[in-house]
This record gives structure tokens, sequence and C-alpha cells, in this order.
């Protein structure tokens, strides 16, 4: 096997069934073409989309969105390797979480590109939803990861499966990754990447195409992030006398009062560096000098280079914390890294740079990176996250031009 674990491929081993094949759409194909200049792939497209979107798959439970990508991509031909990732908290549920890899040739395969995305998605499930009435490109889809990154997944195999079926590629030269784990630690990825290395000969990819919200925009970038606890320590007493105690609380206020003033580091390119004050917690009443505080933070690294522009961001917080008390708070970060650039010179697309953090940064080697993918990310992790159908065809397009594209560098 390519990557030297098991491929399970019988139902009863992956405990798949007739009802993880695909979902209607619920729509005609004389109802879906009736108003709008449908391609021959919607129907595929649709269906594809609404099966993975309704299968809950929060991060840590993927399972069951995996089994199903299995299945699919067997019956259409792919040979398809699962490649089991470690149980990651006791928050996990006791079945098996996996990244799928899968491409479409003969014999021993030789991917010269990478195109990959994540089956995850963050918390709470939200049920699949489509406007009623004929489907045209204007037609609402709703449900959590409608746009991330279930939007991208479907958008991609669609493209590749055109592709090859068109003998514009060979399907030895694209691989599919389907990775677990990406909205919490990049897990899947960081798995992914290290089984290379331990590989007598890894696949050389030239190029590694990343699906992600970006509104059909090729992205030239995206910012890096820092994502820390802090906690804050002083010492009690009644509040009517708070000169006699040490507010953990206040502390804490004064310390993140001034990292929000301080510029942290900035560029043309990605703007401000930015923080989230995400959770916070602190004392035990409010007639109480709070003893103890906690935060936890995240922060939108806007400076390079990539691999230290975290580390030079967290400095800057600690120093800004030991100017406040230098021996009050403690100060943790559990992943840091700099602004991250991607490849963005393609023929026939709007680019942009965006905010958030992916897994290009999770995956080790020289290649050529791309991030791309329907819909926006204003809406995603929020209980409206949506996209049209146009947004997905225009996907399909877009993965394939980046495909042809890559393959001819």
């Amino acid at each position: 096997m390519l990557f030297g674990i098991a491929l399970l491929l019988a139902s009863a081993t992956l405990g798949l069934g007739s009802e993880q094949l695909p979902l209607s759409t619920d729509h005609s194909s004389a109802a879906a073409t009736a108003s709008d200049d449908a391609p021959s792939y919607r129907s595929e497209l649709l269906s594809l989309h609404k099966s993975l979107v309704s299968i809950p798959s929060i991060s840590g439970n993927e399972n069951e969105v995996g089994n199903f990508v299995v299945k699919y991509l067997t019956e259409k031909g792919y040979d398809v390797d699962i490649q089991f990732v470690p149980k990651r908290n006791n928050t996990q549920t006791d079945r098996e979480r996996f990244n799928v890899v899968a491409w479409r040739g003969q014999g021993v395969p030789r991917p010269k590109v990478l195109v990959t995305s994540h089956i995850d998605v963050v918390p709470p499930h939200i049920p699949y939803a489509i406007d009623d009435g004929p489907v045209t490109k204007k037609t609402m889809i709703k449900g959590r990861g409608s746009v991330d990154a279930k939007g991208s997944v479907a958008s991609m195999i669609v493209a590749l499966d055109e592709l090859v079926n068109e003998d514009k590629v060979d399907g030895n030269d694209v691989m599919l990754l389907f990775v677990v784990g990406e909205e919490v630690a990049g897990d899947g990825m960081h798995y992914f990447s290290d089984s290379l290395t331990k590989m007598p000969h890894p696949p050389a990819f030239d190029a590694v195409i990343f699906g992600e919200p970006t509104e059909n925009k090729l992205a030239c970038g995206h910012k890096g992030g820092i994502f820390c606890d802090l906690a804050a320590q002083g010492f009690g007493g009644h509040s009517g006398y708070p000169w006699l105690g040490k507010s953990a609380n206040e502390l804490m206020v004064r310390a993140m009062a001034k990292i929000y003033a301080t510029d942290l580091g900035s560029s043309e390119l990605y703007g401000n560096t930015t923080v989230n004050l995400g959770r916070f917690n602190g004392g035990v009443a409010s007639n109480v000098i709070a003893e103890h505080a906690t935060a936890g933070i995240a922060v939108r690294v806007a400076i390079g280079p990539e691999k230290e522009g975290g580390a030079i961001v967290q400095q800057r917080i600690q120093d800004i914390l030991d100017e406040i008390d230098d021996e009050a708070f403690e100060f943790t970060c559990h992943q840091a890294y700099g602004a991250v650039d991607c490849d963005c010179d393609v023929e026939g697309f709007e680019t942009d740079t965006m905010n958030y953090g992916t897994d290009i940064p999770n995956l080790a080697g020289n290649h050529s990176r791309y991030l791309y993918g329907p819909g926006t990310i204003l809406v995603a992790h929020g209980a409206r996250e949506n996209l049209t159908v146009g947004d997905l065809e225009t996907a399909v397009e877009g993965f394939q031009r980046l495909i042809l594209h890559a393959l001819e560098k």
C-alpha cells in the first residue's frame, strides 16, 4: 500500500451501509435546468454536497463522514487508502477517525498535484436545507459545513472526476486527501505530513491545492496565528479594601487593554495583527477580590516569516504582561506561526488575502501552494452558514483550472 496502512473497503469492516449512499437533492433534472444554464454535473454535485453536509462530523467525531467518502470514492473507481489518526482527547467517541487518501489511475500512483480539504466541522451540527422551487445558480444551501469546508470537498471531487472522465488529466498525477481535525489542532494534516517522512519513496508533490472558503478568489496568503492560555495569580480579600489584596481580574483587564492598544505587528499585505479574547473567567463573587483569573486568546498574525512570525508576536505579548506584573502571569501558547504566503499568479482568478488559519503550514514540503474554495468565511462557523448552487459550480470550474495549471508548471 502507498502509505503502509490498511485499505478497508468491505462494508462490514467500515460500518458502511445503504444509508451512506448519496442523498437525493429532491429536485428533478428538468426543474434543475428549467430556468438556468445547468452544467451536466449539477445533480451529482448537489447530491454529493447534500450527503456530506447531512452527516454530522464535528471535530473528533469524523468517522461516519469518513466512511461515506471512502464508499463514494470507491464506487467512483478510485483507489482509496485510509490513514488512522490517533485519538486526540477524552471527548472523542470510540469510533476511529481517519484521513482519506484517493487517486484514480492504474498501478502505483505518481502524484504531481495534491488536492486537499478537511471533513471536520465546528459545533453545533446544523441540518442541511435548500431553497424550495426549481434549482438555479441563485438557489441557497444551508447547513453546518456547507461552506467550511464540505463545499470544497464536493467541488474538488467532482472537478477531478470530470477531468479524468474527459481524459484531460492522468488519474495517477492527482491525489485527493481529506483530513480530520483541521478545526481544532490540525492533527489530521500533521499526521499525513509526518507519514511522508517515514516512507522510503514519498510522493514529491509539485503543487498542493487547499480547499477553504475564499469566495472563489485565489488567495495570495493568509494570516498566521497563535492560540494561547493566559492565567493571572493574585491574592484575595474583602472588596471594600482592594489595596490590601491583589485582584487577578484587574491584572487581566489591564493586560488585555494594553494588548489591544498595542501594534503587535502589521504588514502591507495582511494588515494588522488582531486579537480575540475568546474566554475570560475569574473570581468567586462580586464582593471578593479575585485570586485567580484565566483567559483564552486567538491572535491572527499579520507578519512573517511563517516559521518565526508567531513567536515574534508571542514575545511582544509576553513583554506587555511583564510590564503589567512580571510575576503574576502564566502565558502558554499551543500553536504559533507567522503569515502564510500562497501562490496566486494564475490567469483568470480574482485574488485576495484571508484572515483565518488553514492546514497549509501543517504540511511540510517544497511545493507550490494554492488556497481556493466556494463560499465566504463571513458565514462559516455561524448559525447562518450558507452558499449558493452557483458558488459550488464556479468552484468546480476553478478547481479544474487550478489542477490543469499546476500540472502544466
